[in-house]
């Protein structure tokens, strides 16, 4: 089968036309359709964290099952037997196994799935289109969900702030403005960025919060250490900081060190619960299925060199089955 190989941490990805094709051992082999390109596939490939290679990237993945049709991955597998895992948390379980991350995933033709219940129907969204919700628009929407009883409690008061106005801070901007009243701030030091906000749905976009009101909701896609620094400087009382960011930023904390009884969580991907949730609002709100790049599987290095040079406006799909008009 086709696949793209990391045969070496910060090496070249490698297009295989021959590659082995996975055994379904205990579980299935889904037949990949497309998959999407995000960090967390570059922080892999530089050796960051992840299985050592050799491994098949790629985590974003639809594909067709021959019963359910077709089907976007859940890619957190836990090991179904901690407390996590008993509630619908395994991307938080201890011993989970992420697909293209530390086990084979979705930049290759098939791949192995530990069983169908990791499998959620599209019915009737576009696989390619969509395929980026599987990572980056189910991270945001978890990221959004931290803090939103807060936003809601104070309806057309409340304030939310977005540290950071790439793809997952665009998602998180389109279900702020469709699941809140509250209004909207994104913070980015590009303009084009900025502007990108606001098309989608932010009241506004800056590049500095110097003269700003507090928030009552901070979802950091950043993580350095600035950024914390300026959300626990700007959060309200009684808020919540939602960090998403991998820049591996800290800041102290404790009492007198944050605002009275503001809350940090970190917020990490999603449930498997909330998958299904995440497809069907984009299934009765098309909006939130935004139009993404398409290249070849064979061009996945190409995807990479521009992800890491910010050459990306939206989102990149791979197509791995051949099938994208």
């Amino acid at each position: 089968m086709r696949a793209v190989l990391l045969n070496a941490s910060n090496a070249p990805l490698e297009f295989i036309e021959d590659h082995p094709q996975p055994d379904a051992g205990y579980g299935l082999v889904l037949d990949v359709t497309a998959c999407g390109v995000c960090h967390s596939d570059i922080h892999v490939a530089d050796g960051d964290f992840g299985k050592e290679p050799p491994i098949i990237l790629g985590h974003e993945v639809t594909g067709v099952h021959r019963e359910l049709g077709p089907v976007m991955l859940y890619a957190p597998w836990g090991c179904r037997d901690c407390l996590e895992c008993s509630q619908g948390l395994e991307m938080i379980c201890s011993n989970s196994t992420e697909a293209g991350l530390f086990t084979d995933g979705g930049y290759a033709e098939q791949m192995r799935v530990p069983g169908v219940e990791y499998l959620a129907p599209l019915d009737g969204l576009d696989p390619f289109d969509s395929a980026p919700l599987a990572c980056g628009g189910l991270t945001a929407y978890r990221s959004v969900l931290q803090g939103i009883d807060r936003l809601r409690e104070r309806g057309t008061t409340a304030r939310a702030l977005v540290i950071g106005a790439g793809g997952l801070g665009q998602y998180s901007i389109r279900y702020l403005r469709l699941l809140t009243d509250a209004h909207i701030t994104a913070l980015d030091l590009s303009e084009a960025k900025q502007a990108t906000a606001v098309e989608i749905g932010a009241h506004e976009g800056v590049g500095s919060l110097d003269g700003l009101d507090k928030f009552d909701l901070i979802i950091d896609f950043i993580g350095a250490e600035p950024t914390l620094r300026a959300a626990a400087d700007h959060i309200n009382k009684l808020g919540t900081v939602s960090v998403v960011g991998l820049a591996g930023g800290t800041i102290p904390f404790g009492f007198g060190a944050v605002p009275l009884e503001a809350r940090f969580v970190n917020s990490v991907w999603g449930s498997r619960g909330q998958l299904d949730e995440l497809l069907d609002l984009a299934r009765k709100e098309p909006s939130l299925v935004q139009s993404v790049e398409v290249l070849p599987l064979d061009q996945a290095q190409v995807a990479h060199d521009r992800l890491r040079s910010g050459d990306v406006r939206g989102r990149i799909v791979l197509d791995i089955s051949g099938t994208a008009s």
